[in-house]
């Protein structure tokens, strides 16, 4: 396998960046199925996305492993702006690249998304045809997330307050106030610690997923911008999503994900062909780099059977 970094333009002229894995003995002269890989929200390509483009690319597929605009290497300012319909766009401007390579056959490439990932390469299938298999894993509905939180526990009145608060903070931001941030990880833990914060914090906040981006800090790592995080409650990645059919979607969730409830209404929208896989004794954050619990036998097999 080798590593290549590259870049390339969406359709708003912005530069996405990613990592390209190739099988070791590729020759550049033959079209391969690629599958452009996305990262969990709040993070960028190498936490989770470059392992699981790694090891596809030793099952013999291209892969591509990018940054969404406005995290990580790619371009996009303010840093950590939420913008649902532009990450979907950097997945089809992946194509676009993937596409125009010598060594990547056109009519073989797929996307798979890891947490919020998973929303965003739904909504850009959906109106993409050229993405041939769709895959998710540990997959946040985003749009959901934010409206209802988890198991719909957040109020009317709670949103509406949320969406005061970062409208009071457009105002701020506009006449010269410093940018604020909202949710994602904690940084330290006490006895009040939520246990999903717990698992989160596992991972981002531990030497297991901690990495400092080009052009961020570990402290701003999960943190959008109070002001754009709103951007989420207008994104229905699957309103229509039975239009991606007759395309084939594999859903892989932990039986023990705090998430699991998106992978299942996905599942139950979506048209044929879709499977709903669930991994055993697996939470939400364990499929993001547990080697002995991915599915990566599954993963292949999907890409395999689809990408001919």
């Amino acid at each position: 396998m080798t590593l290549e970094t590259v870049s390339f333009n969406n359709q708003y002229k912005m530069k996405v960046v990613g990592n390209l894995f190739m099988p070791k003995e590729l020759n550049r002269d033959t079209p391969y199925p690629a599958i452009i890989v996305g990262h969990p929200m709040g993070a960028v390509k190498e936490q989770s996305s470059n392992l699981y483009a790694q090891k596809l690319a030793e099952q013999g597929f291209v892969t591509l492993a990018i940054d969404l605009p406005f995290w990580g290497e790619s371009e996009g300012e303010p840093r950590n702006a939420v913008a649902p319909d532009i990450y979907a766009e950097a997945f089809s401007a992946a194509v676009d690249y993937l596409g125009t390579q010598p060594f990547v056959d056109r009519e073989r490439i797929g996307v798979f998304g890891i947490c919020g990932s998973g929303s965003f390469v739904i909504s850009a299938a959906k109106i993409d045809p050229r993405m041939k298999a769709i895959a998710t894993v540990s997959m946040y509905d985003m749009g959901a997330a934010n409206r209802n939180a988890l198991n719909h526990s957040l109020t009317p009145e709670q949103r509406k307050q949320i969406i005061a608060e970062a409208a009071e903070q457009r105002y701020a931001e506009f006449t010269g106030a410093e940018t604020r941030y909202t949710s994602g990880t904690v940084h330290e833990l006490d006895e009040n610690t939520h246990p999903i914060q717990r698992e989160f914090y596992d991972f981002y906040r531990t030497s297991r997923g901690e990495f400092t981006p080009a052009g961020s800090s570990p402290e701003l790592t999960t943190h959008p911008t109070l002001s754009s995080n709103t951007k989420f409650m207008n994104f229905y990645p699957f309103n229509d999503i039975e239009t991606i059919s007759p395309r084939p979607m594999l859903f892989i969730t932990g039986e023990q994900a705090h998430s699991k409830e998106f992978s299942e209404d996905a599942y139950r929208l979506a048209g044929q062909p879709k499977e709903l896989y669930w991994v055993e004794d697996a939470g939400h954050v364990d499929l993001y780099d547990r080697v002995d619990l991915i599915p990566f036998d599954k993963l292949t097999q999907f890409f395999q059977e689809n990408l001919k």
